[in-house]
């Protein structure tokens, strides 16, 4: 079957390692994918967040030594980079057999492949940004953002008690929500510098928690869906 549309999506390292490795998250996230790939000619992309695996090395990295902000950063990259290749390596009937890092990779990839496997490239950004960026070159007009949360709250949730859940905002609007720096250690619904970049090339982001797979299918099918949608200024 042709592919029909490209879809990208950013899969939280919280969803795939929250402690041990969650492979009940995994054998759904394959189902969905196996069935949407096979029943509605979809195309997918999906970058592997570093998630707790980060954390740990880099947590363990700053006991010992002093870090740089790079150092901090390689040890993420390499934690997306592992949860990639188990990603890729689940989908071994199905996903391209490379995975790719840098997104300007994806352009040599054949037009057939219906699943690709991304991973981080280099220090600098995270992995929301590679998805936008990686978004932008295959002229994909949306990106899903899977995490353990329901929703994009108007504040920390775990810190603030009036926080509230968001439904759908504009870019402009949500980017006033979150710091306008990128550091590897931030906590943000979405990164600063990947939501500028999504704001100027127009692109849709729907944060959706990937422990809720009927939202995800339901947001795919265009449905109502439990989850915020970030949508271009222009929109009304």
């Amino acid at each position: 079957m042709e592919n029909k549309e490209t879809i990208v999506m950013s899969v939280g390292g919280s969803l795939i390692v929250p402690d041990q490795i969650d492979t009940n998250f995994l054998i759904s996230l394959k189902k969905l994918i196996t069935e949407e790939t096979a029943n509605h000619g979809r195309r997918f992309i999906i970058i592997a967040g570093g998630g707790r695996t980060a954390r740990r090395y880099q947590d363990a990295a700053a006991t010992v030594s002093e870090l740089t902000a790079e150092d901090i950063d390689w040890l993420g990259l390499y934690a997306t980079r592992l949860n990639g290749q188990l990603l890729r390596t689940i989908f071994y009937d199905l996903a391209y057999r490379i995975m790719i890092t840098n997104p300007d990779e994806v352009m040599d990839v054949p037009k057939r492949e219906r699943l690709i496997i991304a991973a981080g490239y280099r220090p600098g950004a995270s992995t929301d940004l590679r998805a936008v960026q990686i978004a932008t070159l295959t002229k994909a007009r949306k990106v899903i953002n899977l995490s353990n949360t329901d929703y994009v709250y108007t504040a920390d949730p775990n810190k603030d008690p009036q926080a509230e859940p968001i439904k759908e905002i504009d870019w402009s609007s949500f980017r006033k929500l979150i710091p306008s720096d990128w550091d590897p250690g931030l906590s943000s619904p979405f990164d600063p510098v990947a939501a500028k970049e999504a704001e100027k090339r127009g692109i849709e982001v729907a944060a959706i928690n990937g422990k809720k797979m009927d939202s995800l299918r339901d947001y795919l099918n265009d449905i109502p869906f439990i989850g915020t949608r970030i949508k271009p200024n222009s929109e009304k």
